[in-house]
């Protein structure tokens, strides 16, 4: 929720209020959270095959704890699920894609560059909710290890990841 244009001297009053509602008032916009979307999904969406938009603080929140153990706590890599392939929220260009394949089970897309010219590629294709940063976790770890000077993580899997995918395909 965004307040804007509040004059100063109802800021005090309006943080009250808020707080007795139990809504948090800090700013909690990391560079993760700035750069990540999902599309409404269940219960709005009747194509909906999984959660995203009630899954996403939560998930997110277990990325940046990932993030933050491996060193990478100021990494913006933008993130985008949704509950269906229908894609609303464009996660085949995100660097980390989640695409709803049922209930709490999800495709895993890297690869997507930051501006959103490239699409990523499938790299597991039905994983549980639970088991999402498991399966992130190797290979955040590589990147927070083999990467290049300032080097985005989609632009990493596209060069490290996929060549080698590539490699043992032929």
């Amino acid at each position: 929720m965004i307040l804007a244009d509040v004059p100063p001297v109802h800021h005090d009053a309006i943080t009250a209020i808020l707080a007795g509602h139990g809504i948090p008032v800090e700013n909690q916009a990391t560079v993760v959270r700035r750069a990540s979307m999902a599309c409404p999904a269940l219960p709005t969406c009747g194509l909906a095959l999984a959660e995203a938009e009630r899954l996403l603080p939560d998930l997110l929140t277990r990325i940046e704890n990932l993030l933050a153990e491996l060193g990478l706590k100021d990494e913006e890599i933008i993130i985008r699920i949704t509950g269906c392939p229908n894609g609303c929220a464009r996660p085949y260009m995100a660097e980390i894609g989640f695409v709803g394949k049922g209930p709490g089970r999800y495709q895993i897309y890297l690869g997507g560059n930051e501006s959103s010219t490239r699409l990523n590629r499938v790299f597991k294709d039905t994983v549980k909710t639970e088991e999402i940063t498991n399966v992130l976790r190797p290979v955040l770890a590589r990147y927070a290890q083999e990467r290049l000077g300032g080097e985005r993580f989609g632009d990493f899997c596209a060069r490290v990841i996929w060549k080698e995918t590539e490699t043992t395909q032929n």
